[in-house]
This record gives structure tokens, C-alpha cells and sequence, in this order.
């Protein structure tokens, strides 16, 4: 199931085995809180945290015995381990025959950043897997539109959606955003303008806006956040090795035949990031991509080599992208 999902799942019942596993830190936060909300009676009784990188072979056995242990006073007892990464002879030799015939007095929540080699737990029959990984613009937008309305404040849908992509749906940042924007409006309708001064703009999403210039040839704004990022990073040759990076990318995903999901494992993106690189990518187009490339390659190499300066080296690609 989906994060979002997760409120109205507890609400029919607890469940043997959640694994909350994914990129977003805020939802397996907010999701190991609601679950320990919900179950946990006298959590300094029943409550038993667990560092998975510590449970390696026999020591598996140490959480076995926490799970089949009873609750105290109290309907059902809560472990938690974190970063739980067995390896299959590890499942099937200590956790399968327990995982598998799970005592209904105990709850058990694995939080795991992301899947890595071993058993994929989150296709075990007798394991809930909570999808805590990065949600699409709509949904975080909706989520800001609730949070400000529940603050006694109006978001129009664009506000809310500028939000969502200045953090680039990260939800840690999108919450800490959305709570210093509610302290700051306190009641009223939140505007683009005030949106555009309170909130941080993720670098990322700045090489974002960047090569958006590119493809609209608006030469005044791409130098505009370029100042910016240089001011920022007080380092050329880094801006000029992020934008290379980032141009690789959207050529890369546009002549590649692979989907969304294929890519983001291959390039280390989110789902998201590759959707809107696609859109990106094909309002810039092959040729130019390919262009951009090689220029950035050259100028990183004189650079590199002692012939140019990073400034130098960085003018030269802006005449190359825009005046050549």
C-alpha cells in the first residue's frame, strides 16, 4: 500500500508485520508514529526498538525471542527494527518459521531506506509493505492544500503545487516549509509572491530552471539563476560539472527505449525526477542535448588541463548554448 493509505488500514486493525521502506524520511517517520500510536500501551514496557546492522546470522535470534515475548498489561507489544537486511539462508534459517506463524500479541515494524541485496521482504506473503518512497507532485500538493486549510489559511492549487516543486516532493522539506510558511501567513490566502520569497528553491530544482531557459532561449533568466548558484557555491567548474551531469541525464532518458522505473535505478533518480527530465529533454531536444554535452565535456577538460579558467570555461559554454 501506499504511505497515504496507511491511516485508514490501521483503522481496520493492526496487522503482523509492517515493512515501511522507501526514499522519503518524512513518511517512514510519520508512518513508524502512526503505527506506535495506534498499538503501543506503556511503551516503556512494550515498546523495543532494534539496529537491523547488528543482526547479522545468530544474532537473529535476539529479535525472534522480543517478538514471541508477551506484552505487559497490555493488548499488543511493539518492535521496531531499522535497517533489517537479511540475506535468504538468514530468512529461511531465523525469521521464516516465526515471520510465518506471527503471535497475534505483537506487532512488528521493519523501516528501511531503501531495498538492498538479500531477501526482498516487502514480497513476503506475511509482511505488509507501506510504499515510504518519494510521492508524485499531485499528491504532495494536496497534502499542503490540507495542511493549510486545517491552519486556517487558502492555497490556491498553483500555490500548493509551486511548493511541492521548489522542494522537489521531498516531504521532510515540504513540511518544514509548509510549518514556516503557516507561522508566517498566520490566516489569509497565501500567494505565488510570497510563496516565491519565504520558500528555499532546492539547488537541483535551480539546474532545473536553468536548463528550462535553455530550452526557451531566455538568455536573461538562465544567467539570473546561474549568478545565483555561483554566488551560492562560489565555484564554477561545480556548476559547470552539475549542469554536464544533468544534461547526460535528459540525454540519456531521451534516447533511451526503458521506462520510468528502469531509469530511475540506472541514473540513482525518483520515478518523479525522470517523468519531468522526459518532458524536459524533448522541449530541448536530441541534437542540442548532444551539443551541451560535448561542449561541457571540452570546457571541464581545459579547465582541468590549465587552459581555462572556471570563469572562462563557464562564459564559453553560455556563448556556445545561446550565440553560437
Amino acid at each position: 500500500m501506499k504511505y497515504t493509505q496507511l491511516k485508514n488500514d490501521i483503522a481496520q486493525g493492526a496487522r503482523s508485520i509492517y515493512l515501511l521502506e522507501g526514499d522519503d524520511a518524512y513518511f517512514r517517520m510519520k508512518g513508524e508514529e502512526m503505527l506506535k500510536s495506534a498499538f503501543v500501551q506503556m511503551p516503556e514496557l512494550n515498546f523495543s526498538p532494534f539496529d537491523g546492522d547488528t543482526l547479522k546470522g545468530s544474532a537473529l535470534t535476539s529479535l525472534i525471542s522480543a517478538i514471541e515475548s508477551f506484552p505487559f498489561m497490555s493488548e499488543k507489544r511493539v518492535i521496531k527494527v531499522t535497517s533489517l537486511h537479511p540475506t535468504e539462508s538468514e530468512y529461511e534459517k531465523y525469521l521464516k518459521k516465526t515471520f510465518e506463524n506471527f503471535p497475534p500479541t505483537t506487532v512488528l515494524i521493519i523501516v528501511n531506506a531503501e531495498g538492498k541485496k538479500g531477501v526482498d521482504l516487502k514480497r513476503k506473503n506475511c509482511i505488509t509493505y507501506v510504499d515510504c518512497n518519494r510521492a508524485d507532485e499531485d499528491t504532495v500538493a494536496k497534502w499542503v492544500f490540507l495542511t493549510f486549510k486545517h491552519a486556517g489559511i487558502t492555497a490556491p492549487a498553483d500555490v500548493c503545487t509551486t511548493i511541492a516543486r521548489y522542494c522537489l516532493c521531498n516531504m521532510s522539506r515540504v513540511a518544514l516549509e509548509t510549518e514556516k510558511l503557516i507561522d508566517y501567513k498566520k490566516q489569509g490566502t497565501l500567494t505565488l509572491e510570497e510563496v516565491d520569497c519565504n520558500v528555499y528553491k532546492d539547488a537541483e530544482y535551480r539546474i532545473y530552471e536553468m536548463t528550462n531557459a535553455v530550452a526557451r532561449k531566455d538568455y536573461g533568466a538562465y544567467i539570473e539563476i546561474q549568478s545565483e548558484l555561483c554566488r551560492k557555491n562560489g565555484d564554477e567548474t561545480t556548476l559547470l560539472s552539475g549542469l554536464f551531469s544533468y544534461f547526460k541525464n535528459l540525454l540519456t532518458i531521451l534516447s533511451s527505449f526503458d521506462g520510468d522505473a528502469e531509469l530511475a535505478k540506472l541514473l540513482k533518480m525518483k520515478e518523479y525526477g525522470v517523468k519531468k527530465s522526459r518532458e524536459q529533454a524533448r522541449a530541448i531536444g536530441c541534437e542540442r542535448l548532444k551539443i551541451y554535452v560535448a561542449c561541457i565535456y571540452s570546457v571541464l577538460a581545459d579547465v582541468k588541463s590549465g587552459l581555462l579558467t572556471p570563469q572562462s570555461a563557464l562564459q564559453n559554454f553560455n556563448n556556445k548554448i545561446f550565440f553560437a
